[in-house]
């Protein structure tokens, strides 16, 4: 796993940042398995998803405090001293190369690890497949490398661009796929899925919207049924810098 070489040596107390942190999934998964104790700082721009985040009860062994930053504009006010791991959920693939290369320079020079999980990668694969499905995906990924707030987005090119980015750096990188595998139990986030992928491909592409309205509905077709699989391809990086 790519979270084994970051567990913390007996007696160490894992300082960690997490951008993004919404209302702490990504701390909720990671902090059972990176071993204890633990300092969180959970970073993002939503005082509603950092209250939410807070009002939780903290794993046994974990500290964990709240910072209101906005990351697309305020970068540099991110407080990396003394944090020995970075890490994020669902957010490369919305940032801009340059912002990215910020972001390594900073973690390189405190010597932090870096751990990014489900960064989209540009795999969209329907069962069973209908005519229409690739040009959706080629819209949705269009529209992924749209302006999110931090520049022109890397979208499914994320995970390779972080890798050379980091590399560059001296980091050594490992990957791994984490895709989204959606089935019968899900019908309702792959209903939400279809409708936000129309929404997104219709302001690429406002000529075709009869045509991906007719997507749409033959999707939803299928969902009705029960028929309906979906896998959308994302990826884990994990990075740890060099001893020079």
């Amino acid at each position: 796993m790519l979270v084994d070489p970051f567990v913390a040596r007996a007696g160490a107390t894992r300082s960690v940042v997490d951008l993004g942190a919404g209302t702490g999934a990504n701390l909720r998964y990671l902090a059972p398995r990176l071993g204890s104790p633990q300092d969180w700082l959970a970073v993002d721009s939503d005082p509603v998803l950092l209250g939410e985040l807070a009002a939780r009860a903290a794993p046994a062994g974990v500290q964990v405090r709240t910072l209101l930053l906005d990351l697309a504009q305020d970068l540099e006010a991110l407080p990396l001293d003394g944090r020995d791991l970075v890490t994020a959920a669902a957010l490369l693939d919305l940032v801009s190369a340059s912002w990215l290369a910020r972001l390594a320079t900073r973690c390189a020079a405190v010597r932090a690890d870096v751990l990014f999980a489900l960064t989209y990668d540009g795999r969209i694969e329907w069962s069973p497949a209908i005519d229409g499905d690739a040009r959706m995906c080629e819209l949705v990924n269009l529209h992924q490398r749209t302006d999110k707030g931090f520049g022109p987005a890397l979208g499914p090119a994320a995970t390779t661009e972080a890798g050379r980015i980091f590399a560059g750096l001296g980091y050594r990188m490992r990957s791994a796929r984490s895709d989204w595998e959606l089935g019968t139990a899900t019908r309702a986030l792959q209903a939400a899925l279809v409708d936000g992928w129309v929404a997104a491909a219709v302001e690429i592409a406002p000529r075709e919207a009869p045509a991906l309205e007719d997507w749409r509905q033959r999707r939803h077709e299928h969902l009705a049924t029960g028929a309906s699989r979906l896998r959308v391809g994302h990826i884990d990086l994990a990075g740890k810098l060099q001893r020079q």
